[in-house]
């Protein structure tokens, strides 16, 4: 398995709004095309957060665990409905009620991103599809054992620092 590089994404500004398109290779190519994408971190009601582990394929951070659902949003898509399709294509979960947290520009060697945030409590079944590697929760002290050892993806890292996700 691996990313398919031409799938098309929308370019936005920093308030979203769509400006162009590019290709996921386009955009993954240290070419800083700004392209939003979805995340959510799911709770349970111990107050454990869910992380997936990347599959070995991936063609950014192979092998590290990572926020629950993270995925780019579709050209011709809004966050919302983009947020839906990537936790039921990841997870396997249609019914779920999101929070809205923040959204911020993330930026590394060879992408810029604008971040699409939101948190969920769930306590029902969750199936991670083929695109993960797998998935399970974490207690946060876990978490937070295991900050800068290289388990997590850096961009996990940052975010839960940003949003005081840990508290």
């Amino acid at each position: 398995m691996k990313d398919n590089e031409k799938e098309v994404l929308p370019i936005v500004d920093e308030n979203g709004q769509i400006i162009a398109s590019a290709t996921r290779g386009e955009c993954h190519n240290g070419s800083m095309l700004l392209h939003p994408v979805v995340h959510l971190h799911v709770f349970n009601s111990k107050g454990e957060l869910y992380l997936q582990l990347r599959p070995d394929w991936k063609d950014i951070q192979p092998g590290k665990w990572d926020t629950a659902v993270g995925g780019h949003v579709d050209l011709g898509e809004n966050v919302e409905q983009a947020l839906k399709r990537e936790v039921q294509e990841e997870l396997g979960i249609t019914d779920f009620e999101s929070e809205t947290m923040t959204q911020y520009v993330f930026q590394s060697a060879r992408e810029k991103e604008l971040v699409f945030v939101h948190r969920t409590v769930y306590d029902g079944k969750i199936t991670p599809s083929g695109e993960l590697a797998g998935g399970r929760f974490w207690s946060i002290q876990e978490i937070k054992n295991n900050l800068g050892k290289g388990v997590f993806t850096p961009n996990f890292e940052s975010e839960a620092q940003r949003i005081e996700l840990l508290k």
